[in-house]
């Protein structure tokens, strides 16, 4: 299925480094999993999600990550990782990831993650923020995209 980077809102460039590759010279998988991570903390940053914490006694807890690789990456190499809401629950929230080789719309990879706002102290899971609920709305895909 075709994913296209404009029905992503946030896009963050990562840049492959030398470190980053294995023995057979391709990048590392688990990499992959970093740089959705960072995305999704960039977009977190972009919701201003810190301010919806009480001093971080409240949050997200990151519960589920997948990653399908679809094309192999050596460096040099930028990459795109776009990043959108593709579910917004109760107390949870569902992020789709798509990885582009950067001024491209080839696709290496596509991830999903699943997210809950939590109360650490109580470690129970709790009703996303209106505040949080309202950001995410803004980024929510296309119903015709899928990046599975």
């Amino acid at each position: 299925m075709d994913i296209a980077r404009e029905s992503f809102r946030h896009i963050v460039r990562q840049q492959v480094r030398w470190a980053d590759m294995d023995v057979l010279g391709h990048v590392n998988n688990a990499v992959y999993f970093t740089w959705c991570e960072s995305a999704r903390l960039s977009l977190f940053d972009a919701l201003g999600m810190e301010a919806m914490t009480d001093g971080w006694k409240r949050g997200p807890a990151l519960v589920t990550a997948t990653c399908d690789f679809r094309k192999q990456v050596r460096h040099p190499a930028d990459i795109d990782v776009a990043v959108g809401v593709r579910r917004i629950g109760g107390k949870s929230f569902t992020l789709e990831y798509a990885l582009f080789r950067a001024e491209t719309d080839e696709v290496v990879a596509t991830g999903s993650s699943v997210v809950v706002w939590v109360d650490y102290a109580a470690e129970a899971s709790q009703p996303l923020p209106d505040a949080l609920r309202t950001g995410l709305e803004g980024y929510v895909l296309p119903e015709a995209h899928a990046a599975g």
